[in-house]
């Protein structure tokens, strides 16, 4: 693969790589959702859910839509939820491993 193909995954992992932006990917899984639910399900001020939300946005996971004052968002390709599911094997394969090898010191 060529240099340019490995800068943009990496560019849409990074987007990724914060525990508040992995949960409001989690939040939007079912559909639209309101900037004012995600920023109670992230725990911030709304400047800094905005914050995470423009990382997203400008990698492409996720789109927005306002209605009135209210702007809702979404994943804009909801595969990007499968990279959960390898990740959750990574960690499980880490455990199971950590398992054994702790069996052996015992």
């Amino acid at each position: 693969m060529n240099r340019e193909l490995y800068e943009h995954r990496a560019r849409i992992i990074k987007a990724l790589a914060h525990p508040t932006r992995l949960a409001i990917v989690d939040a939007l899984a079912n559909g639209e959702v309101c900037v004012c639910e995600l920023q109670r399900i992230a725990g911030g001020d709304i400047s800094t859910v905005s914050k995470h939300l423009a990382v997203m946005k400008a990698a492409g996971i996720v789109a927005y839509r306002k209605e009135g004052l209210r702007v809702f968002y979404r994943l804009q390709v909801p595969c990007i939820l499968h990279f959960f599911g390898c990740v959750d094997a990574v960690i499980q394969h880490n455990a199971e491993t950590q398992d054994r090898v702790a069996a052996l010191v015992r």
